[in-house]
């Protein structure tokens, strides 16, 4: 199973400050030396993290792949375009949350969805929606034609230990009739050191994103090895 690592609370950090470090784009070439296989980044329309100057860099330095998760807004597409990195991940953004609260309602969406897609395939950008747990998301995602989806784990992640059992049972039954779908099945959101076991198991689910448990760990025990010991658990 591939691990993405989400960089986006080093930047957290620097950003409090104002000031130049720490530097995402350090912490990424670290986690890439440590055997992360992507890394990720959420660029936001407030900029409250990562920012423009950080995608161009990790784009110039990266050998693994550089997923971007941006919402489906004209400004977002632009940069993408601009930067194309191998892959984008559309998300919905709220203002004033403080994570990614839930995954995209493509079925409702659909239309303007799929033009969003179709720009930033042009550009030849592979793209990626993350969605709920929902077969009726995962069949429409397929619809307009994108290459992967990512599977919300945060109902699973945030479940009590009776409720846990049914949301990842949601979870399977929604890679299952991805791949069936022939889509590429990728996970995240709220996956820990201590949850992740379950998720790796499934074996339709063929890369995890995880960033805040990784960045936590870091700050403890550095990056590199951050990255180690949740490719352990991946192994």
């Amino acid at each position: 199973m591939r691990l993405g690592v989400n960089i986006d609370h080093v930047a957290t950090v620097r950003q409090a400050r104002q000031v130049r470090e720490p530097e995402p784009v350090t912490a990424a070439l670290l986690a890439e030396l440590a055997g992360a296989d992507g890394i990720t980044v959420h660029l936001r329309g407030d900029r409250r993290h990562i920012q423009e100057r950080d995608l161009d860099l990790l784009k110039e330095v990266l050998s693994v792949k550089l997923n971007i998760e941006m919402a489906a807004t004209r400004e977002m597409v632009t940069i993408a375009r601009r930067v194309t990195p191998a892959q984008v991940t559309l998300v919905p953004e709220r203002p004033n949350e403080l994570t990614t609260t839930g995954g995209l309602d493509v079925v409702r969406h659909a239309e303007p969805l799929k033009n969003t897609v179709v720009r930033l395939q042009e550009a030849g950008i592979q793209v990626s929606l993350f969605i709920d747990a929902d077969l009726k998301q995962v069949r429409k995602a397929c619809a307009i034609g994108v290459e992967a989806i990512e599977i919300n784990t945060g109902p699973y992640a945030d479940s009590s230990e009776d409720d846990q059992r049914n949301c990842l049972s949601k979870v399977v039954s929604a890679a299952r009739l991805a791949k069936r779908q022939r889509l590429e099945v990728l996970a995240g959101h709220g996956l820990t050191y201590m949850n992740i076991g379950p998720i790796a198991s499934i074996e339709e689910i063929v890369e995890v994103n995880i960033g805040h448990s990784l960045v936590s760990r870091a700050v403890l025990v550095g990056i590199k090895q951050a990255v180690r010991e949740m490719r352990h658990l991946l192994a």
